[in-house]
């Protein structure tokens, strides 16, 4: 398993726009890929299902990946959080 924790700072925190990247970049990957916030863990290959954690600035989340990808899954994932402004 490989996991990245990601504090969000974008103002709005984990809005549609940027989920959906993030969801696309996700499903392209064999690997199960999950997002925690809160103690709630959540498919990151479900726009509903990230949406639904309401995740505002200042959240933590941390991403795990665990497949025959996981590694090159969240390599693309953090990718997309740096591009779309979302963590560091």
């Amino acid at each position: 398993m490989t996991e990245k924790t990601f504090e969000i700072i974008n103002e709005s925190g984990l809005h549609a726009r940027p989920v959906t990247a993030l969801v696309q970049a996700a499903s392209r990957f064999a690997s199960t890929i999950e997002l925690e916030y809160n103690n709630k863990k959540v498919n990151l290959k479900s726009i509903m299902g990230v949406m639904s954690l309401a995740v505002a600035k200042g959240g933590i989340v941390r991403i795990t990946a665990k497949g025959e990808d996981e590694t090159e899954a969240i390599a693309a994932i953090e990718s997309v959080m740096q591009n779309e402004g979302l963590g560091a």
